[in-house]
């Protein structure tokens, strides 16, 4: 904080007016990094409110909790089947108009990978995480004869090495970064947290800033001018995920705004849960559920893809919940806000694709840490040759 600063009105350690003087006196380029990233002063302070309000859990939602009911999960029709076909050419007629656009979330703070962006990290020999997904891009416009185009949502950690690695295939639009917001970390009683250095400290708010993150860019009001009709939205460490032409052809032929995709759980699987809220289909985190309600009793989870309607994507307007999350830096105890794409499903129509994580139809390879990535390395290899991830004549394909 500036020196000199008169005291006398700050309010008590921790206060509401301690934080709005320690906001308007932040240093010239944190502000100007805020500002870059549509950080929003006032929804902050807003926010730490909650700090001050003793049994205030915004965190645990509201109504009646239920597990999903069996006729919400619908899984893709048997390969051969006329049913399968119908979709299969649905899904190739969508992207041989070029109506079909894939968003990777490739934000975040970069940590879990020992601070590599994880984009940059080799997922196969080679050929890292963002190589893949620029070939995959080449090789649904060679097979489909149009682009679809490839979108990354990175933030302000990712961005730079991001679009260095991509160079001149960047062209803005068939191959495009946007970035997502940014915000403050605070201390548990409401002020700014500082660094090691004094400096204050940033974080991004989670890949609930897709949807105003993607409209801010342009993006989405060009595709739709041009005829798109789809977006598809997967993590950047999930290679399973991606415009499979059944997958497109399902969410076409569906009458939802919004096609989510849950897996099988297996030990150890931690995420967003189908359940019913007051009789309606969502998704939710476990920290999210009632405090009585049992996340095993439903046995699948959400892989984090979804595909939307590009015009429902487009005219989404939700009051987002930002969750209240507490986490260590440099190991001292911060309070975030964040909120989780999967509110989506309170807001629009959604229907609940159930798919499966095994063989090269798999749809969900997540990999969080490098044991991870040396464990489905062979598994990767074997999804990443079936659908032209990797370049022609690569010793790997």
């Amino acid at each position: 904080m500036k020196s000199g600063v008169d005291q006398s009105n700050l309010g008590e350690p921790g206060s509401p007016a301690r934080l709005e003087q320690q906001l308007r006196e932040l240093p010239e380029d944190c502000r100007k990094l805020l500002d870059e990233h549509h950080f929003r002063p006032e929804q902050l302070l807003r926010l730490a409110r909650r700090l001050h309000e003793p049994g205030q859990d915004v965190n645990r939602v509201k109504g009646r909790v239920t597990p999903c009911a069996p006729e919400d999960l619908v899984r893709l029709p048997e390969p051969g089947t006329p049913e399968a076909q119908r979709l299969r050419e649905l899904g190739e007629e969508a992207l041989r108009k070029g109506q079909c656009a894939l968003v990777v979330l490739a934000g975040g703070m970069a940590t879990r990978m020992g601070g590599v962006v994880k984009a940059l990290v080799e997922a196969v020999p080679g050929h890292t995480f963002l190589d893949l997904r620029l070939q995959e891009a080449e090789s649904h416009r060679a097979r489909h004869g149009a682009p679809a185009p490839l979108w990354l949502m990175t933030s302000h950690t990712t961005a730079g090495p991001t679009i260095e690695a991509i160079g001149s295939r960047l062209d803005g639009y068939s191959v495009a970064t946007f970035p997502q917001f940014l915000s403050l970390r605070l201390t548990p009683d409401g002020q700014v947290f500082r660094d090691a250095q004094g400096q204050p400290s940033v974080h991004s708010p989670g890949h609930g800033d897709l949807p105003d993150a993607l409209k801010q860019s342009g993006l989405l009001d060009r595709f739709i001018a041009e005829g798109g009709r789809l977006v598809m939205v997967t993590n950047l460490d999930n290679l399973g995920g991606g415009l499979d032409p059944m997958v497109v052809g399902f969410h076409l032929a569906g009458n939802a705004a919004v096609t989510c995709e849950v897996a099988d759980k297996v030990p150890g699987d931690r995420g967003g849960i189908p359940v019913r809220v007051d009789d309606r289909p969502v998704v939710l985190e476990e920290f999210r559920l009632p405090e009585d309600f049992d996340p095993t009793s439903v046995s699948v989870f959400s892989v984090n893809t979804f595909t939307f309607d590009a015009k429902a994507l487009q005219q989404l307007s939700l009051d987002w919940t930002y969750c209240t999350v507490e986490k260590k830096v440099e190991g001292s105890p911060v309070i975030q806000f964040e909120r989780i794409i999967n509110e989506v499903t309170f807001a629009l129509p959604t229907r609940y694709l159930h798919v499966t994580r095994t063989g090269t139809g798999s749809r969900f390879l997540p990999v969080k840490d490098y044991d991870e990535l040396e464990r489905r390395r062979p598994e990767i290899m074997a999804v990443a040759r079936e659908r032209g991830m990797l370049p022609p004549g690569s010793q790997h394909s």
